[in-house]
């Protein structure tokens, strides 16, 4: 069986999210999984000294604006939220111990976080807001509570941002195909031919 795709997005990246409304089908129609693999963006640009690109010079306007563009070209609900970016730990880390015991149910947490913030404006950089989603979706609300506090999740994540770094991830979306790596959900379509044709 070929190998699961897997799929690095933060929390906080409108293009991940639009990425996150369709990997699983896409994948699905070529027979193929996704491992969900959120990172944060931040530890990313310590390594590349980037800056987030809202912030940017001519880049962080045309950039919103495209946003909402792209998402209207997706069919997909989409408003940047008045507190825009945020920092997105508590969501990953909530993500990897929902992950170590049902990692259907760590999905499902993920695109709810990602449609809470994109499109109801909710902040999941908060963790009251981060639970509330998590026990919506059947997850432990005091043990999330509890493990959230606890230096083991937040040193997974780490090694889990050291690990995607170290694979040369440096985007959101970021999706990796048996070693191939492709940026950006304009992606998209050079994925639907590399899974159709096993490469190119």
């Amino acid at each position: 069986m070929a190998e699961p795709i897997d799929f690095y997005f933060d929390f906080s990246s409108p293009y991940g999210y639009f990425m996150a409304e369709q990997i699983d089908a896409l994948a699905a129609a070529h027979g193929r999984s996704v491992r969900w693999r959120p990172f944060l963006l931040g530890a990313v640009y310590k390594v590349t000294g980037d800056t987030p690109l809202p912030s940017k010079p001519l880049k962080g306007d045309y950039s919103k604006h495209d946003f909402e563009r792209s998402a209207r070209f997706l069919g997909l609900a989409c408003r940047i939220p008045d507190v825009f970016p945020i920092g997105t730990q508590i969501a990953a880390r909530a993500f990897y111990w929902l992950e170590d015991r049902d990692a259907a149910e760590a999905r499902r947490f993920a695109l709810a976080a990602l449609r809470a913030y994109f499109v109801d404006g909710r902040d999941i950089s908060q963790q009251d807001a981060v639970l509330d989603i998590a026990a919506a979706h059947g997850a432990d609300r005091a043990a999330l509570a509890e493990a959230l506090a606890g230096d083991e999740i937040r040193d997974r994540l780490k090694d889990e941002c050291a690990q995607a770094i170290a694979r040369g991830v440096f985007g959101s979306p970021f999706v990796i195909i048996d070693g191939e790596p492709f940026w950006g959900v304009d992606r998209v379509p050079q994925i639907v031919r590399w899974l159709e044709t096993g490469g190119f």
